[in-house]
Protein backbone atom coordinates (compact mmCIF):
# COMPACT_ATOMS: atom_id res chain seq x y z
CA UNK A 1 0.00 0.00 0.00
CA UNK A 2 2.88 2.26 0.98
CA UNK A 3 4.50 1.60 -2.52
CA UNK A 4 0.96 2.60 -4.55
CA UNK A 5 1.10 5.94 -2.44
CA UNK A 6 5.10 6.36 -3.20
CA UNK A 7 3.52 6.45 -6.12
CA UNK A 8 1.80 9.52 -5.78
CA UNK A 9 5.12 11.61 -4.85
CA UNK A 10 6.75 10.37 -8.33
CA UNK A 11 3.93 11.60 -9.86
CA UNK A 12 3.50 14.47 -8.69
CA UNK A 13 7.36 15.78 -9.16
CA UNK A 14 6.95 14.49 -12.24
CA UNK A 15 3.91 16.48 -13.38
CA UNK A 16 5.67 19.91 -11.75
CA UNK A 17 8.74 19.35 -14.60
CA UNK A 18 6.55 18.24 -17.23
CA UNK A 19 4.12 21.55 -16.63
CA UNK A 20 6.72 23.88 -16.35
CA UNK A 21 8.75 22.51 -19.42
CA UNK A 22 4.84 22.83 -21.79
CA UNK A 23 4.49 26.39 -20.03
CA UNK A 24 7.79 27.49 -21.29
CA UNK A 25 7.43 25.61 -24.88
CA UNK A 26 4.24 27.88 -24.69
CA UNK A 27 5.87 30.40 -23.90
CA UNK A 28 8.42 30.16 -26.86
CA UNK A 29 6.27 29.42 -29.59
CA UNK A 30 3.13 32.18 -28.77
CA UNK A 31 4.86 34.27 -26.48
CA UNK A 32 2.29 36.76 -23.99
CA UNK A 33 -0.51 35.27 -26.08
CA UNK A 34 0.33 31.87 -25.05
CA UNK A 35 1.07 32.75 -21.43
CA UNK A 36 -2.42 34.03 -21.04
CA UNK A 37 -4.25 31.25 -22.82
CA UNK A 38 -2.16 28.93 -20.38
CA UNK A 39 -3.36 31.09 -17.30
CA UNK A 40 -7.24 30.40 -18.50
CA UNK A 41 -6.49 26.36 -19.04
CA UNK A 42 -4.66 26.05 -15.71
CA UNK A 43 -7.41 28.07 -13.71
CA UNK A 44 -10.29 25.92 -15.27
CA UNK A 45 -8.53 22.45 -14.94
CA UNK A 46 -7.50 23.26 -11.38
CA UNK A 47 -10.82 23.82 -9.88
CA UNK A 48 -11.78 20.35 -11.42
CA UNK A 49 -8.76 18.60 -10.40
CA UNK A 50 -9.45 20.37 -6.83
CA UNK A 51 -12.39 18.02 -6.22
CA UNK A 52 -9.81 15.24 -5.90
CA UNK A 53 -8.03 14.42 -2.55
CA UNK A 54 -4.67 11.91 -2.69
CA UNK A 55 -2.40 11.33 -0.62
CA UNK A 56 1.32 13.19 -1.33
CA UNK A 57 4.04 12.61 0.94
CA UNK A 58 2.30 11.20 3.59
CA UNK A 59 -0.55 13.94 4.07
CA UNK A 60 -3.86 14.53 2.87
CA UNK A 61 -3.84 17.21 -0.43
CA UNK A 62 -5.79 17.87 -3.01
CA UNK A 63 -4.95 17.74 -6.67
CA UNK A 64 -4.45 21.21 -8.83
CA UNK A 65 -1.78 22.60 -6.65
CA UNK A 66 0.41 22.10 -9.92
CA UNK A 67 -1.19 24.27 -12.77
CA UNK A 68 -2.56 26.53 -10.09
CA UNK A 69 1.19 27.33 -8.90
CA UNK A 70 1.77 27.45 -12.21
CA UNK A 71 -0.23 30.07 -12.64
CA UNK A 72 1.57 32.53 -10.58
CA UNK A 73 4.96 31.31 -12.66
CA UNK A 74 3.09 32.86 -15.80
CA UNK A 75 2.30 35.99 -14.15
CA UNK A 76 5.58 36.42 -13.07
CA UNK A 77 7.10 36.44 -16.69
CA UNK A 78 4.58 38.87 -17.87
CA UNK A 79 5.30 41.12 -15.02
CA UNK A 80 9.10 40.66 -15.56
CA UNK A 81 8.93 41.29 -19.49
CA UNK A 82 5.84 43.07 -20.37
CA UNK A 83 4.70 44.77 -17.21
CA UNK A 84 2.29 45.27 -14.42
CA UNK A 85 -0.86 46.12 -16.66
CA UNK A 86 0.00 42.85 -19.12
CA UNK A 87 0.50 40.62 -15.51
CA UNK A 88 -3.05 42.09 -14.21
CA UNK A 89 -4.74 41.63 -17.75
CA UNK A 90 -3.88 37.63 -17.42
CA UNK A 91 -5.07 37.34 -14.10
CA UNK A 92 -8.31 39.25 -15.14
CA UNK A 93 -8.48 36.72 -17.92
CA UNK A 94 -8.51 33.68 -15.82
CA UNK A 95 -11.36 35.38 -13.27
CA UNK A 96 -13.58 35.69 -16.62
CA UNK A 97 -12.94 32.25 -17.71
CA UNK A 98 -13.35 30.45 -14.88
CA UNK A 99 -16.79 32.75 -13.99
CA UNK A 100 -17.85 31.43 -17.69
CA UNK A 101 -17.21 28.01 -16.81
CA UNK A 102 -19.17 28.03 -13.42
CA UNK A 103 -22.25 29.57 -15.40
CA UNK A 104 -22.17 27.20 -17.64
CA UNK A 105 -22.06 23.99 -16.79
CA UNK A 106 -24.85 24.88 -13.82
CA UNK A 107 -27.07 24.94 -16.96
CA UNK A 108 -25.45 21.84 -18.28
CA UNK A 109 -26.41 20.49 -15.08
CA UNK A 110 -30.39 21.47 -14.69
CA UNK A 111 -31.03 19.47 -18.13
CA UNK A 112 -32.57 16.19 -17.27
CA UNK A 113 -30.21 13.08 -18.67
CA UNK A 114 -31.61 11.00 -21.44
CA UNK A 115 -31.95 7.31 -20.43
CA UNK A 116 -29.23 6.41 -22.55
CA UNK A 117 -26.54 9.00 -20.59
CA UNK A 118 -23.75 7.90 -19.25
CA UNK A 119 -21.66 10.97 -17.63
CA UNK A 120 -24.72 12.97 -15.95
CA UNK A 121 -23.93 11.43 -12.10
CA UNK A 122 -20.43 12.56 -12.76
CA UNK A 123 -20.37 15.74 -13.95
CA UNK A 124 -22.64 16.41 -11.00
CA UNK A 125 -20.36 15.06 -9.06
CA UNK A 126 -17.42 17.13 -10.26
CA UNK A 127 -19.48 20.58 -10.93
CA UNK A 128 -22.27 20.41 -8.38
CA UNK A 129 -19.18 21.64 -6.06
CA UNK A 130 -18.23 23.87 -8.70
CA UNK A 131 -19.97 27.00 -7.44
CA UNK A 132 -18.44 27.08 -3.75
CA UNK A 133 -15.10 25.95 -5.01
CA UNK A 134 -15.26 28.35 -7.90
CA UNK A 135 -16.40 31.11 -5.26
CA UNK A 136 -13.34 30.08 -3.14
CA UNK A 137 -11.23 29.81 -6.00
CA UNK A 138 -12.16 33.11 -7.77
CA UNK A 139 -11.97 35.18 -4.36
CA UNK A 140 -8.39 33.35 -3.35
CA UNK A 141 -7.02 33.78 -6.55
CA UNK A 142 -8.01 37.74 -7.25
CA UNK A 143 -6.64 38.58 -4.01
CA UNK A 144 -3.44 36.72 -4.15
CA UNK A 145 -2.81 37.13 -7.63
CA UNK A 146 -2.84 41.44 -7.08
CA UNK A 147 -0.54 40.77 -4.21
CA UNK A 148 1.95 38.95 -6.46
CA UNK A 149 1.90 41.21 -9.42
CA UNK A 150 2.17 43.91 -6.84
CA UNK A 151 4.68 42.26 -4.58
CA UNK A 152 6.83 41.16 -7.81
CA UNK A 153 7.30 44.97 -8.75
CA UNK A 154 7.96 46.04 -5.19
CA UNK A 155 10.63 43.60 -4.83
CA UNK A 156 12.28 44.61 -8.17
CA UNK A 157 12.19 48.07 -7.41
CA UNK A 158 13.46 47.64 -4.30
CA UNK A 159 16.36 45.45 -6.04
CA UNK A 160 17.02 47.78 -9.00
CA UNK A 161 16.23 44.73 -11.06
CA UNK A 162 18.70 42.17 -9.73
CA UNK A 163 17.80 38.82 -8.07
CA UNK A 164 15.21 37.50 -10.89
CA UNK A 165 15.04 34.10 -8.45
CA UNK A 166 14.36 36.71 -4.73
CA UNK A 167 11.37 38.34 -6.46
CA UNK A 168 9.88 35.32 -8.11
CA UNK A 169 10.04 33.44 -4.69
CA UNK A 170 9.48 36.05 -2.10
CA UNK A 171 5.92 37.68 -4.15
CA UNK A 172 4.67 34.32 -5.08
CA UNK A 173 5.00 32.51 -1.56
CA UNK A 174 3.71 35.03 0.52
CA UNK A 175 0.64 34.91 -2.34
CA UNK A 176 0.08 31.91 -1.76
CA UNK A 177 -0.41 31.68 1.78
CA UNK A 178 -3.36 34.15 1.12
CA UNK A 179 -4.86 31.95 -1.84
CA UNK A 180 -4.42 28.79 0.33
CA UNK A 181 -6.06 30.46 3.07
CA UNK A 182 -9.05 32.21 1.53
CA UNK A 183 -9.91 29.33 -0.83
CA UNK A 184 -9.40 26.13 2.01
CA UNK A 185 -11.86 28.42 4.24
CA UNK A 186 -14.76 29.61 1.83
CA UNK A 187 -14.39 26.40 -0.31
CA UNK A 188 -13.73 23.59 1.87
CA UNK A 189 -14.66 24.34 5.51
CA UNK A 190 -17.17 21.84 6.57
CA UNK A 191 -16.74 19.43 3.89
CA UNK A 192 -14.16 17.51 6.16
CA UNK A 193 -13.50 17.40 9.87
CA UNK A 194 -10.92 20.15 11.20
CA UNK A 195 -8.04 17.88 11.48
CA UNK A 196 -8.04 16.53 7.73
CA UNK A 197 -9.08 20.39 7.04
CA UNK A 198 -5.98 21.75 8.45
CA UNK A 199 -3.96 19.03 6.53
CA UNK A 200 -5.08 19.85 3.36
CA UNK A 201 -4.07 23.75 4.35
CA UNK A 202 -0.85 23.43 5.10
CA UNK A 203 -0.32 20.59 2.33
CA UNK A 204 -2.22 22.74 0.08
CA UNK A 205 0.30 25.68 1.13
CA UNK A 206 3.28 23.51 1.14
CA UNK A 207 3.02 21.96 -2.02
CA UNK A 208 2.43 25.31 -4.34
CA UNK A 209 5.31 27.18 -2.23
CA UNK A 210 7.58 23.94 -3.64
CA UNK A 211 6.16 24.54 -6.66
CA UNK A 212 7.42 27.74 -6.47
CA UNK A 213 11.32 27.28 -5.65
CA UNK A 214 11.01 24.13 -8.71
CA UNK A 215 10.19 27.16 -11.38
CA UNK A 216 13.00 29.28 -10.30
CA UNK A 217 15.06 27.57 -13.19
CA UNK A 218 12.48 27.67 -15.80
CA UNK A 219 11.86 31.38 -14.93
CA UNK A 220 15.21 32.13 -15.73
CA UNK A 221 14.80 30.48 -19.10
CA UNK A 222 11.89 31.62 -20.04
CA UNK A 223 13.76 35.11 -19.90
CA UNK A 224 16.61 34.54 -21.43
CA UNK A 225 14.75 33.26 -24.31
CA UNK A 226 12.93 36.68 -24.42
CA UNK A 227 16.28 38.46 -24.53
CA UNK A 228 17.96 36.76 -27.32
CA UNK A 229 15.21 37.26 -29.64
CA UNK A 230 13.75 33.56 -29.35
CA UNK A 231 9.93 33.91 -28.46
CA UNK A 232 7.86 33.76 -31.62
CA UNK A 233 3.90 34.14 -31.58
CA UNK A 234 2.72 37.86 -31.79
CA UNK A 235 5.85 38.99 -29.70
CA UNK A 236 7.59 38.64 -32.83
CA UNK A 237 4.70 41.11 -34.74
CA UNK A 238 4.88 43.45 -31.75
CA UNK A 239 8.21 44.39 -32.64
Amino acid sequence: MDSIFALNNVLWLVFVLVDLILAVVVFRFFGKQGLYILIVASVIVANIQVTKTILLFGFTATLGNVLYGSTFFATDILSELYGKRQARRAVWLGFVAMGLVVVWMQFGLAFVPGPDDLASDALATIFGMMPRVAAGSLIAYLASQHHDVSAFHFWKARTQGRHLWLRNCASTMVSQAIDSVLFCFIALWGLYDTGTWLEILVTTYALKWLVALLDTPFIYLAVRLHRQGLIQGADSLDG
